[in-house]
């Protein structure tokens, strides 16, 4: 038996996130099919972080167990022939049994694209999330800062939530303007539910004078979600790294250089 880990990337748009559905239409749905249908026989994913409906990644990783000896080529060029435009496998490797997608993911960061301009966009709908009141970026980028550390983070913590612990490491966040659009950058150790989201909602808030700069630390320390702004629009999210100790000698990971439109 070998065993796998996969990178990918995928346009979130058009599913309903993730994870396996009855109906089918989920990007993991998508990539078992066409892993089973190369391997021929079915294929089981684990992904390093599940993503919401909407929300798109430029590095995602699973890992899987394949009964059938296949070169890595397979699991690249014959698996994207089978998959949809929005799903492409960008790298296949053998690795050591013990890696694991998700418990062995070091660290993971996301970056929220926002267009901050008074028309909406037609093009880059649905892949980037759009504003069209002034944003403050220094008062945002300033109570960004105060999210850096460990903390109990249930203040940004979706109702469904099913992580055992609200406590999560921010090890680096930066909010910026570059043009038109406010870049959001988060890296961690691990995320909840809606919590990249809840964040830039709030902050989203700060940006438009609704909300001090240091609301966000009050509102960190109440754990309270009830007392956040609105969970913010999943189109402009993308997971754009998951990193690995070196041991399992994987193949570079997008670390985070997911570029403007």
């Amino acid at each position: 038996m070998a065993h796998l880990a996969l990178c990918l990337e995928y346009d979130g748009s058009d599913f309903h996130g993730w994870q396996t559905q009855p109906g089918g239409n989920t990007v993991q749905d998508r990539l078992e099919h066409a892993l089973s249908q190369v391997h021929g026989a079915p294929i089981a994913t684990i992904v390093a972080g599940r993503t919401d409906a909407g929300v798109h990644a430029s590095a995602q990783v699973v890992h899987f167990d394949s009964l059938h000896p296949r070169p890595e080529s397979a699991w690249v060029w014959g698996v994207n022939a089978l998959l949809p435009p929005s799903i492409a496998v960008l790298w296949a490797r053998e690795v050591d049994p013990g890696f694991h997608a998700r418990f062995g993911a070091r660290e993971r960061a996301y970056r929220y694209i926002l267009l901050n301009h008074p028309v909406r966009p037609a093009i880059m709908a649905g892949r980037v999330g759009w504003l069209h009141g002034d944003l403050n970026v220094p008062a945002m980028a300033q109570a960004a800062g105060g999210l850096l550390g460990e903390h109990d983070f249930s203040a940004f913590r979706a109702a469904q939530c099913q992580a055992k612990s609200p406590v999560r490491e921010l090890r680096q966040v930066a909010v910026q303007r570059q043009g038109s659009y406010v870049v959001f950058d988060f890296r961690g150790n691990a995320f909840l539910h809606h919590q990249i989201r809840n964040m830039v909602g709030a902050l989203v808030w700060i940006g438009l004078g609704r909300r001090p700069p240091g609301w966000l630390g009050e509102l960190l320390a109440s754990r309270d979600r009830a007392q956040g702004a609105a969970t913010f629009a999943p189109d402009g999210l993308y997971l754009v790294d998951v990193r690995y100790d070196k041991q399992w000698n994987l193949p570079d990971i997008n670390h985070g250089t997911l570029t403007l439109p």
